[in-house]
């Protein structure tokens, strides 16, 4: 009886081993422990904010913790590698920033944006361009006209040596038919550095985003002449754009997204996405970024691989024009 109860037993395992029974059951479901989540930037920072509010949220639809590790250092570098490099088991994902699209042009790394399996899109602010609220501009044909007029006179800031404001700046003489040095570059640590110094007098113009400008803009203290958009923004309508207001089609902004290492298995991606963009679509975030005057953008995975392409693409092409390649 008890020979016949185990051969039994013994039959009905080796069928369940054979139909994939038991290994059905022992597979957990992803993700069955917690992620990690890169960001590239110091704390305190836009991204490290942004991050840490999606990260947040992802944690409820996902049911694991989501922590959030910062690998600040070389220009962005060592923690876009610290994304690209890891396992690609879903587990270690990050946020993936404009820099990708320049690092690689300006001899920095190898790595580009094909080291990742995009997740999203979430944010994208353009350049815009700022002057004293005293200054003689009212326009960014004004200022571009005063350039031709008498290259080299004026300074422009708004982020360190080739970084994306000094890119936008760049590119708009590069395109404006000037040389990228015909407004010399005085390297800052930010964009609130940068203005610090416009509203003191140090420089004639700062490039970057309109949300970091708007505190000094509401102030009284600085004037926004044009933004790189396609349409004014939805929080400065009287902003005109570069393109309406001179010709020059050039879209330049920083942006922000998540990936995970390139090869990231189907189903890890399709959760993940799905996580972050439920988590972009809460009520928590977007109160979050609307109170901090970030641009709330979205692009689901595939868009997003497509636009850091062609990001790629276009960036290399103005550093390369601007001087600002290697």
């Amino acid at each position: 009886m008890l020979r016949n109860a185990l051969t039994l037993g013994l039959g009905i395992a080796a069928f369940a081993a054979g139909t994939g029974l038991f290994a059905d059951a022992a597979q957990a479901e992803y993700p069955e422990r917690p992620i990690t989540w890169v960001v590239p930037w110091g704390a305190g920072g836009g991204t490290d904010a942004t991050s840490r509010m999606l990260a947040g949220l992802m944690e409820k639809e996902l049911g694991v913790p989501v922590n959030v590790v910062n690998r600040d250092g070389g220009s962005g570098v060592v923690g876009h590698s610290a994304i690209a490099t890891a396992e690609p088991d879903g587990y270690t994902i990050g946020t993936v920033t404009v820099e990708i699209a320049m690092m690689k042009h300006a001899g920095l790394t190898d790595l580009d944006y094909t080291g990742y399996t995009p997740l999203g899109l979430y944010n994208a602010d353009p350049a815009a361009f700022h002057v004293a609220a005293d200054s003689e501009f009212d326009t960014i044909s004004d200022f571009l006209e005063a350039a031709k007029a008498e290259p080299g006179k004026m300074k422009s800031s708004g982020t360190g040596q080739g970084g994306i404001w000094h890119l936008a700046m760049a590119g708009l003489l590069v395109e404006g038919g000037l040389g990228a040095d015909a407004v010399p570059w005085v390297p800052s640590k930010g964009s609130a550095a940068g203005l610090q110094d416009l509203v003191s007098g140090g420089v004639d113009i700062v490039s970057c985003s309109y949300p970091e400008a708007v505190s000094l803009v509401s102030a009284g203290k600085v004037k926004s002449l044009a933004v790189m958009s396609e349409e004014p923004l939805a929080d400065a309508p009287d902003v005109p754009t570069v393109k309406g207001e001179t010709g020059i089609d050039l879209m330049i902004a920083t942006w922000r997204g998540v990936a995970g290492p390139a090869g990231l298995p189907e189903d890890a991606t399709a959760k993940l996405s799905a996580a972050l963009e439920a988590a972009w679509n809460s009520e928590e975030f977007t109160g979050f970024m609307a109170e901090r005057g970030f641009g709330k953008v979205w692009m689901d995975g595939p868009t997003y691989g497509q636009f850091m392409a062609d990001a790629d693409a276009a960036n290399g092409s103005v550093m390369e024009a601007a001087g600002l390649s290697k």
